[in-house]
Parts: structure tokens; C-alpha cells; sequence
């Protein structure tokens, strides 16, 4: 018997599972909870070194946002953005090798043009236009305003480190809040704001170059030719870039310079969830407690049916292979890339939850009776 498709808790339309049988449900509710359970991995995971906490500390505990601030103020001062970044990484006895261990110059430059006081501004400003692009999202993915409401906290509770001002100089506070501005204005067949704010969010930190190629690709696979090639250009525009920089930086490296260590910290899935929990909220809950959580809002994303849903999910998968095989204990900050859109998903689980486990524990049967008169 085909078993009828659930009407919706909390979101406008049925979630992917909504008419899933009762077959499906069980492997369904099976692979989620070898997911939530996967991700008490993190209790295997190293965890980066604690921060004192000590103000007086401060160049021990933040030494890459001392190092960018450092930057920012010789620019400031009329230096070349590279000699000043060389000899501040040198000093700070950074990596000047490959050339992607300087930051492209595009964060520096601009603040340092500006007062203080208006890269604050700037930052709330950008903090604020991402909670409202998602707020009109949410409004036309969850049908009641409480859901909404608890949506648009899960999106603040991603955002924790995004509105600390001391952290305005660290790239990925910018290209982070950059590609969830891009996914939150995103629509089909309007994509360019999206690509717009996507390829700002790479040029400031060229890691985010995996957004552009991840979204172009999709577009790709839905036969959006036209998106597709915008997303495209975006990539190229920033293949450019980064083959200026890189002949930019070879002018100021010395022989005797060092070498990155490589990025082969191969920490597995769990240091995803932990650096996750580090970014976000969820660094106030015990962690036997916010792995899961995370896992649910990856099922959530999942569970939204909706081409949006897709792509965050894709994202967090993309970002999240990537740290899980790339990340070492002092770059677990590539996680503040997607940490913003990382816990918006627990608001569409509700949904999906309850549409596998009514599926798995339906057992009802037909039975046929032959009357012989």
C-alpha cells in the first residue's frame, strides 16, 4: 500500500521524506543515526590549543589576527602591501612558501583606507544584510513565524564569532559572511547578486574559490548554461588574481624564507564536527551534545526539498572533506567559511524526523478476505 505523503510541522512544503514507504523510512532513520553517531568522532579528534584568555596573552592567542592588524596598519601608514606582509609573516617567523601563505591583498587594503571605526561599521553592516536576506528566505521555507524565529537564532548562533570586532581583520570573518550573503540572495535565474557576493568572498580569501566552482558545477548539473558560465567567469577572474598575487609575492621571498608544513593534517571527519563547534554556538554545549546537533542540521539541510537546501548542504560536505583531509590543529579556522548557514538546519530536521520515523513505524497492511457465498 502506498502510504500517504505527511502534511508539514514546520516548513511550508513537505520535506524530501514526506512520502518516503515504510522501507525507506527504516534505512533512512538507520543511516541518520550512523551519522549522529559518527560524529562523536570528535571525542577522537585532537582539538586545537585552548586560548588563555588573558588579555595580556592577546599576541599568543590571536597571533594571525595580530599579524593581519599588523599589516593593515603599515599599509595604512603608505607601505607596499607585500614588503609590509613579508616582513611582518618574517617577524611573526611565518611561512612566506607557496605564495598562498600571504593573503591576497584585498582585506588589508581596504581597511586600510578606512577608519577603524567604519571596518566596524562595515562588518554589523554586513552581519546585518545576512540575517535579512535569510530572514526573507526563511519566510518562504518554514510556514509559521516561531519556526522562523528559531531558525533566524540558529543562523545568530552560527554567526557568534562574525560581530566580535577584534576579529575584523581575519579574512575568513569576511568571506564567510560573504558566501552566506551569496547563498541567502540566490534564487534561480537570479544568480548574479550570488555571484557577485561569492566572488568577493573568494578574493578576499582564495579558499572560498571551492563556493565557486561547487556552485557552478550544480548549476551545471541542472542545465543552467547561463549561470553556469557566470560562475565560471567568477572562477576565472580569481585564476587571475591569483597568478598576480603569486608573481607579487615571488618578488619578495628570500631564499632562506620558510616553507609551509603542507596541509595533510588527515584528522578525519570528527575535527570537522569540532572545528564546527568551535565556530559556532555550539561551543557553549558539551560536546557530546553539540556533535549531534550538528549532524542533525546536516540531515536538516538534507531534508529541506528545496534547490537552496542542496547547495548549503553540498557546501558543508565540500568544506567539511576538506578539513576533515586538509586541516591541521592551526588552521581549524577554515571552518568560519560555512559556519554561518551551519545550524539553520536543525529547523528543517523537525520535519524530516518525523516523516522517517512515521514511515519506519508504520506497519500497517492490507489484508484481503474472500467471501464465498
Amino acid at each position: 500500500m502506498h502510504r500517504r505523503a505527511l502534511a508539514p510541522l514546520w516548513l511550508a512544503r513537505p520535506s524530501r521524506f514526506a512520502d518516503v514507504q515504510p522501507r525507506g523510512g527504516r534505512i533512512g532513520m538507520a543511516l541518520l543515526a550512523l551519522l549522529l553517531l559518527a560524529t562523536l568522532l570528535v571525542f577522537a579528534s585532537p582539538a586545537p590549543p585552548a586560548a588563555s584568555g588573558d588579555p595580556a596573552k592577546r599576541a599568543d592567542d590571536q597571533a594571525d589576527v595580530v599579524l593581519y592588524e599588523t599589516i593593515v596598519d603599515n599599509v595604512r601608514a603608505g607601505r607596499n602591501y607585500y614588503l609590509a606582509a613579508a616582513d611582518a609573516q618574517r617577524a611573526g617567523h611565518y611561512p612566506l612558501k607557496p605564495f598562498v601563505t600571504m593573503r591576497l591583498p584585498t582585506l588589508a587594503r581596504i581597511q586600510a583606507a578606512l577608519p577603524p571605526v567604519a571596518v566596524r561599521t562595515l562588518l554589523y553592516l554586513l552581519c546585518a544584510a545576512v540575517m535579512v536576506a535569510w530572514w526573507a528566505r526563511l519566510s518562504t521555507a518554514l510556514s509559521r513565524a516561531p519556526p522562523r524565529l528559531i531558525a533566524l537564532a540558529l543562523l545568530a548562533g552560527g554567526m557568534m564569532a562574525f560581530v566580535q570586532a577584534d576579529l575584523a581583520p581575519f579574512h575568513e570573518i569576511w568571506a564567510g559572511l560573504l558566501i552566506a550573503l551569496s547563498l541567502g540572495v540566490w534564487r534561480p535565474g537570479r544568480w548574479l547578486p550570488a555571484v557577485a557576493f561569492g566572488l568577493a568572498a573568494a578574493l578576499i580569501r582564495e579558499t572560498a574559490g571551492l563556493y565557486l566552482v561547487l556552485m557552478g558545477g550544480i548549476a551545471l548539473l541542472e542545465g543552467r548554461r547561463r549561470e553556469t558560465a557566470a560562475w565560471a567567469v567568477a572562477a576565472a577572474i580569481l585564476a587571475v588574481a591569483l597568478l598576480l598575487h603569486a608573481h607579487a609575492v615571488a618578488a619578495v621571498v628570500r631564499p632562506l624564507d620558510a616553507a609551509s608544513p603542507g596541509w595533510a593534517g588527515q584528522h578525519g571527519f570528527g575535527f570537522f564536527v569540532r572545528t564546527m563547534a568551535l565556530s559556532t554556538a555550539l561551543a557553549i554545549a558539551p560536546l557530546w551534545l553539540a556533535a549531534p546537533l550538528f549532524g542533525l542540521s546536516l540531515f536538516g539541510w538534507l531534508a529541506w526539498c528545496d534547490a537552496l537546501g542542496i547547495r548549503v548542504l553540498a557546501l558543508l560536505i565540500a568544506y567539511g572533506i576538506v578539513l576533515a583531509l586538509f586541516g591541521r590543529l592551526d588552521t581549524f579556522y577554515w571552518g568560519l567559511l560555512v559556519a554561518p548557514l551551519s545550524l539553520v538546519g536543525i529547523a528543517f530536521a523537525i520535519d524530516g524526523v518525523r516523516d522517517l520515523l512515521g514511515a519506519a513505524l508504520d506497519t500497517r497492511r492490507i489484508t484481503v478476505t474472500r467471501l464465498v457465498r
